[in-house]
């Protein structure tokens, strides 16, 4: 099968064309982040209207550089949760539009799955069951993965997610939008143990960043510790604190195979921390494949296609985090 894949949750607009056989044909991303900075974060209305600017134009360079004609593909995969409605709507809107005009399928994928997923794109030999973390600008989330590719919600965040901290203490230090890398290279001329932050709900299974943004607060106002130990203390931290709770979990359900996706996977530190555990297979995506990216929809709908998971489109785009398939 030849399957395109569409993703528009936020302010990346991506399409892909994944060969069943070959792997990905094609693939292009426009983002938005420099549109954003000046705002110092998503506006909602700007992505959208960017998602639409971008969308026909980056589909006709996925044809041409996977040398293929609209009428080569087999399905259209669309991500549909969750995100900002008014940019899910303009992926939703494109890949069922191109669906009845080709009179191909359409599968709706919430992109959780797909980063989850993303990690076996690039590892043939990783299947489930395992555990798996998503952490970004919205989720922090631990799902336990089954043989049938079921998805288990294990652990949230009661509060902020992991890179929505990241996010608000880079802000804090006036470094800039988006605040995760920001806040890692600022951290690589910083002591990680200068500063002895806290990690909320140790005993619990779900996540809390609200306490430890506050903390970090607190000692940049307090203009006594450098920014880049505070910067690097705080991301030791943060690490410690997904390290804490996804290996527990993975204890608790007898997992030996972790994968950890989503944009702040991105983090070399957090990925080296990950790396240094004992008695644990960890597989990361590539940096690219942990933002938001059309190869991730495209492959995840090949793998529900195979198992017969199929959704309907008569819901269309949801906001809020949905679950995530049958």
């Amino acid at each position: 099968m030849i399957i395109l894949g569409i993703e528009t949750s936020c302010d990346e607009t991506s399409l892909a064309v994944f060969d069943t056989e070959k792997g990905v044909l094609s693939s292009f991303t426009n983002s938005q982040v420099d549109l954003h900075n000046k705002f110092g974060g998503v506006v909602p209305e700007v992505a959208s209207r960017n998602h639409i600017l971008k969308v026909e134009e980056l589909f006709s360079k996925c044809m041409e550089q996977a040398e293929l004609t609209p009428q080569d593909l087999d399905m259209i995969a669309v991500t549909t949760a969750p995100g900002l409605i008014g940019a899910l709507f303009v992926g939703v809107s494109f890949g069922k539009a191109l669906g009845y005009a080709l009179k191909i399928p359409v599968m709706p994928v919430n992109h959780l799955s797909a980063h989850i997923l993303a990690a076996e794109l690039e590892n043939p030999e990783l299947r489930p069951p395992y555990t798996a973390l998503i952490i970004s600008g919205g989720h922090t989330h631990i799902y336990d993965v089954d043989a049938a590719y079921n998805f288990e919600l294990l652990a949230k965040t009661v509060d902020d997610a992991a890179g929505e901290s990241f996010d608000k203490v880079a802000k804090m230090m006036e470094l800039g939008y988006p605040g995760g890398p920001l806040i890692e290279k600022l951290a690589e001329g910083g002591n990680e143990k200068a500063v002895a932050f806290p990690i909320a709900m140790r005993k619990e299974n779900n996540f809390s960043f609200s306490g430890l943004k506050t903390a970090a607060m607190n000692k940049i106002n307090d203009n006594t510790i450098s920014r880049e130990d505070i910067a690097a203390s705080f991301q030791r931290t943060v690490a410690d604190t997904l390290i804490l709770k996804t290996l527990r979990i993975a204890k608790e359900t007898g997992r030996k195979n972790v994968v950890v996706a989503g944009g702040v996977a991105c983090n070399g530190y957090i990925r080296k921390a990950f790396s240094e555990q004992k008695g644990y297979s960890v597989y990361f995506p590539s940096k690219k494949l942990c933002t938001d990216n059309g190869d991730m929809i495209a492959f995840a709908a090949h793998r529900f296609f195979k198992l017969r998971k199929f959704s309907s489109l008569i819901e269309t785009a949801h906001d809020r985090m949905q679950h995530i398939n049958k």
